[in-house]
C-alpha cells in the first residue's frame, strides 16, 4: 500500500483523474455524434446534448468489468501509488490535448492505459504488468476497428437487400429517424466502456490508500461522478475531430450512418460486457470505413484513415514515455 496522502492530495488527484474524464468526452463526442451531424439529421448543437444524455446513463446498463480490468488487470494494484496514477494520467492527458488541437481521432483509452503501463514500468519495471491483461487490451486495438468494419460492411448488405425496392426519398426519411436509435445505443456504449476506465483510476487510487478495505470495488460515487464528468465533456464537443470523422473518411447517407453506429454499438456492447476496455474511437472508425467500402474501395479516402491508424499505433508508446516522464517529475516535487 502507498504511504497515506493528505486529503487535498487525493481530492487533487481525483480532480485530474475528473478532469481527463471530461477531456475524453470532449475528445470521443465525435464517436457518438459524427456520422448523425454529418448526415444533417442533428444539428451539432443538439447532437451533443442527446449522445451526452445517454453518455451519463450507460451505468445503469452495463455492469462495471472494464472498471475492474482498468483497476487491477493492467499494472498491478498492490504496486500503484499516487506518482503512478498521477503520471498515468497526465499522460493520456497531454496526448488527448495534442491529437484533439490536431483533429486526429486517436484512442483516450489507449492514452489512458499507456499511460498507466509507462508509470508502472517507471516505478517496478515490466514486473508490475499484468500481462493478460494488457494482451487482451492490446488485442482489442485490432479487434475492435474491425469487428467495427465487419459489422457496419455487413449491415449495409443487409439493409441494401432489404430496401432494394424502395425509393432513395423513402429510404433515406426512415433511416433519418432510425439514427436517432443507433446514436443512442452507440452513445450508451461510449459512456458505458469509457467512463469505466476513470472509475478504475480513480477506485485503484482508493483502494491504494486503503479507502476499500482488502477487497477491490468501484464506490456508487465514483461511477455517478464519472458518467456526469464524461456527459458534461460530451457537450463541449471535440468539433476538430467532428469534422474528420463525419466526412473525412467517407461521405455518409442516413443509411450508413445508421449502419455504421449500429456495427459499432454492437461491438462496444460486446466489448463492455467481456471487460475489455476498447477504443471507441478505433471501433467507429473502423465502422465508417466499412460503410464507405461497401459502396466501394474508392468511396474511401485512405490517406485519411491511414493517418489515423498512425496515431493508434503511436498512442501506446507515447503515453508510456509521458507517463513514465510525468512519474519521474512527481517523484523530483514529492
Amino acid at each position: 500500500m502507498d504511504a497515506a496522502l493528505t486529503f487535498p492530495l487525493l481530492l487533487g488527484l481525483i480532480a485530474v483523474a475528473l478532469l481527463f474524464d471530461f477531456l475524453n468526452g470532449l475528445h470521443d463526442a465525435a464517436n457518438s455524434i459524427a456520422t448523425i451531424v454529418s448526415t444533417r439529421v442533428l444539428r451539432p448543437q443538439y447532437a451533443v446534448g442527446w449522445a451526452a444524455f445517454f453518455n451519463f446513463i450507460a451505468f445503469l446498463f452495463f455492469g462495471l468489468h472494464v472498471a475492474q480490468t482498468i483497476g487491477t488487470g493492467i499494472v498491478a494494484p498492490d504496486l500503484v501509488d499516487h506518482r503512478v496514477i498521477f503520471g498515468a494520467l497526465m499522460g493520456a492527458i497531454s496526448w488527448n490535448v495534442i491529437t484533439w488541437w490536431a483533429g486526429i481521432p486517436s484512442s483516450s483509452s489507449h492514452a489512458l492505459i499507456g499511460g498507466l503501463v509507462g508509470a508502472g514500468v517507471a516505478k517496478a519495471g515490466l514486473d508490475s504488468i499484468v500481462w493478460s491483461g494488457l494482451g487482451k487490451t492490446t488485442a482489442a486495438i485490432v479487434l475492435s476497428p474491425l469487428t467495427g468494419f465487419v459489422l457496419a460492411l455487413v449491415l449495409v448488405f443487409i439493409v441494401s437487400w432489404l430496401f432494394l425496392k424502395s425509393t432513395p426519398y423513402a429510404v433515406d426519411t426512415l433511416f433519418r429517424s432510425l439514427q436517432f436509435v443507433s446514436a443512442s445505443l452507440y452513445s450508451l456504449g461510449h459512456g458505458g466502456n469509457d467512463a469505466q476506465k476513470t472509475m478504475g483510476i480513480i477506485a485503484v487510487l482508493l483502494y491504494s490508500q486503503g479507502m476499500l478495505g482488502s477487497e477491490f470495488y468501484v464506490p456508487f460515487w465514483v461511477v455517478i461522478t464519472c458518467q456526469l464528468a464524461m456527459a458534461l465533456g460530451t457537450l463541449f464537443g471535440g468539433w476538430r475531430i467532428v469534422h474528420t470523422m463525419g466526412s473525412k473518411i467517407t461521405r455518409l447517407t442516413p443509411m450508413q450512418g445508421f449502419c455504421a453506429e449500429t456495427g459499432g454499438a454492437i461491438t462496444l456492447f460486446m466489448a463492455t460486457g467481456l471487460g475489455v476496455p476498447v477504443s471507441t474511437t478505433h471501433t467507429i472508425t473502423g465502422a465508417i470505413v466499412g460503410v464507405g467500402a461497401a459502396r466501394r474501395a474508392s468511396a474511401v479516402r485512405w490517406k485519411v484513415a491511414s493517418r489515423i491508424v498512425v496515431a493508434w499505433v503511436v498512442t501506446l508508446p507515447a503515453t508510456a514515455f509521458i507517463g513514465a516522464v510525468f512519474y519521474a517529475l512527481a517523484g523530483a516535487f514529492s
